[in-house]
Formats: structure tokens, sequence, C-alpha cells
């Protein structure tokens, strides 16, 4: 893949650029800035933004009400979306259930769902892992009973990612247990309103609340918010999952990220004659983070070449996975070593009080390591990256 050299491909950058910069919401993008969590509503403004340019299913096919772009476009997209900021999309609609629904489901449920997902009117959450079920997923016991025209949904959900913000919740159910434990699972929707539906927040190491415990109490849903046929759950979430995996890249996010830190690090207050940026062993983790952003982002490439027919990503993107999650931490390491440094020099040299209080040596601080306590998760949510060691064994190596 070439993006460089294509006149077309640089005059799209520039009009996505000149959105991003013009028209996104100013506000959005400042308390996003500040590393501050946003409320449904600001959530929901995000993404509607994107939603009325018909940007917010950026990887969608034309024929279902995506833009239709080329991969090489969506790649672009994604890079400036980073660039400018802009609040990282909830994938639980546009990137895990949308696909799922136009895939595999009805007509009538693609209609009756794609568009308030791609529009960005309504959230959705992401009902996998249960307290006994997280890497072991085939392992679920949450059940879902067919009664006449309905399935009664019992069992609980953990670790639900931004079901706060939710409107409706798809959720692996398990409607068989005569079979193999990856048997008898099937993908099935409900409203997060239904009685029945009790959500616990989960506040994260790093003060935030992003994180959910959802139970469900004999909850009522109409057989049709089945997708696909009952049985086939498993199927359907490992094409998911496939898309999940990719998802995590943020190959411009991490360039604005080391960026920044380059920033910080080449900071000098006024008074003090130390820069950290100076110093060799940072020079040099700072120069291998850049090198693991090329690596991965090289390799993000050639896993979604894969898919420019419209297939899944495949086994592969546990190797992007793996590579991202485990960059995005080396990455946001810096920030504790840039804090650090900045607190030591500022007990050490004469350095003024401003500088001190708000200034450089404060003011990214917190926010960067609250950044660096988040990223600790992500070797762990989507499938552990143990877990991706042995698929990459198993189903790439063929050991």
């Amino acid at each position: 893949m070439d993006l460089k050299t294509d006149p077309k491909l640089e005059d799209f950058r520039a009009d996505v650029r000149a959105f991003f910069e013009n028209e996104f919401p100013k506000d959005i993008l400042a308390k996003t800035a500040k590393g501050a969590s946003l409320t449904t509503e600001e959530v929901r403004k995000s993404e509607a933004a994107l939603g009325s340019k018909g940007w917010l299913a950026a990887g969608w096919p034309a024929e279902h009400g995506g833009p239709g772009w080329s991969l090489e476009e969506q790649y672009v997209f994604d890079e400036e979306l980073e660039r400018a900021g802009v609040p990282t999309v909830t994938p639980m609609g546009v990137v895990y259930v949308g696909p799922i629904i136009y895939t595999f489901g009805t007509d009538e449920q693609k209609q009756r769902w794609l568009p308030g997902i791609r529009e960005g009117r309504e959230g959705w959450a992401q009902g996998y892992s249960e307290p006994e079920a997280g890497s072991d997923l085939a392992s679920l016991q949450f059940s879902a009973v067919k009664e006449g025209d309905e399935y009664v949904l019992n069992g609980t959900k953990i670790w639900t990612s931004a079901a706060q913000h939710a409107d409706w919740i798809f959720c692996l159910a398990r409607t068989d247990s005569s079979g193999k434990k990856q048997e008898g699972i099937s993908f099935i929707i409900a409203e997060m309103d239904r009685p029945g539906i009790t959500v616990a927040p989960i506040i994260t190491i790093d003060g935030k609340h992003a994180l959910n415990q959802v139970h469900f109490d004999n909850v009522r849903v109409p057989a049709d918010y089945l997708i696909g046929e009952e049985g086939k759950g498993w199927t359907y979430s490992q094409y998911l999952l496939g898309h999940e995996r990719t998802s995590y890249a943020r190959i411009g996010g991490k360039r604005k990220q080391l960026a920044h830190i380059r920033k910080i690090a080449s900071s000098v207050p006024d008074g003090g004659n130390h820069r950290l940026i100076d110093d060799p062993a940072f020079a040099r983790k700072l120069a291998e983070a850049d090198l693991a952003v090329d690596g991965l982002e090289m390799t993000v490439l050639r896993v979604l070449s894969a898919v420019k027919d419209g297939g899944a990503p495949g086994k592969e993107a546990s190797i992007v996975k793996i590579l991202a999650t485990e960059t995005a931490q080396q990455i946001t390491t810096l920030y504790l070593d840039t804090a650090g440094f900045n607190a030591q020099r500022g007990f050490a040299d004469s350095v003024s009080p401003d500088w001190l209080e708000g200034g450089m040596a404060t003011s990214h601080a917190a926010p960067g390591v609250s950044t660096y306590f988040g990223t600790r998760a992500q070797s762990i949510y989507g499938g552990t990256n143990e877990i991706q060691h042995n698929i990459i064994a198993k189903r790439v190596l063929g050991l």
C-alpha cells in the first residue's frame, strides 16, 4: 500500500483534516484534550457530528450506508481522526455489531438497527465476558430460554464498556447446553432499559468510569432480537473479534502521544538547565517506541490488505492485538519518565514556581499517569495477550 504518492488520496486527507479543524465540535475536542471523560450527551454529540457527515461507519460498504471508502481512505481517515484528537469512536456499534447485523441479520433487522448505528443516534454495549468466563469465553453461562415468541435472558455480564452510555446491548447467550461448550451459543440483542436489566459501574485504576457489570433478571425480548441462526453465536463472535483486535492499532493517536512526550521532554523551565530528551537512556526508549509504532503500522497494513474485498481480518488479527497493546503500554510508560524527571528537577533546580504549579511540569502529569494506568488493561481485554499467543501458535503457525 502506498499512502503518499496518490494525489487523490492527499486531497481526501486534506478534506478530512479540514472537517476536523473547522466543523467538528470544538468543546468536545477541548474536553478530550484534558483527558476528561465525556457525558452520554457529549458522546452522542461527538458521534452524531461524524454520522451527519456520513463518516461514523467509516468501514462500512456503501450498500449498507457507509461511505464506501477504499482501504487506503479508511486508513487515512483513522489517522486524521487520531491526529485531531477526536474522541475514539465507541466501537461496539459501528465496528462490532453493525458488521454482524449487515452480514448475518435479516433485511428487517438491517432496516431497524443500522441507521441508528451509522448516524450516531443510538449507543451500543457488548455483553461477552462474565464473572466466570473471561478469556475462556466459551464457558459462558448467561442463558436465553425461548418461551413462545420471546427469549428470557438471565445472568451477568462484566467489564461491559460504555454500558452507561448505551441504548442497546448485544449478548452471547447459551441457548443449548447439550453439546460442546462452543456450541449452543446464540447472538441476541436487548434494549438497556428493558425491565430486569441493572447496570453497576466499575471504576478502574485510572479513576474513570468506562466499565460496568450488567445484571439480567428474567429479561424478556422478542424472538426476532436473535441475530442469525440460533446456536451460531460463537461463529459470529469470532468474526466480530477479528474486527475488534485490529481496531486497537490507532497509529495516529500513538504518533500524537509520542510527539507530546517529545515536547514535554524537550522543555526547559525558567532557571533550569536540564532536558530529559538529552538523557541517553530516555532518548533510546523514545526511539524504540517510534520504531515500535512503525512496525505496528506495517503489520496493520499487511493484515488489512487481506480484507480489501470485504472479508474479516482473520486469525492474523491476534498479531495486531498483541503489538498494538504492548506498544501502547510502551508509549504511556514514557509519561511516567517525564513526570518523575520533572518532579525531581523541580526540587533540584531553582525554577520558577509558575512552571511547577500548573505549568509544563504538572499539567501533563495527571492525565499522563491516568493514561498509563488505562493502558495496563489493553493486554487483558479483547482476549488476553497470552491467549492471543496461543491462537498464533495454533492457527497461524500450525504448531
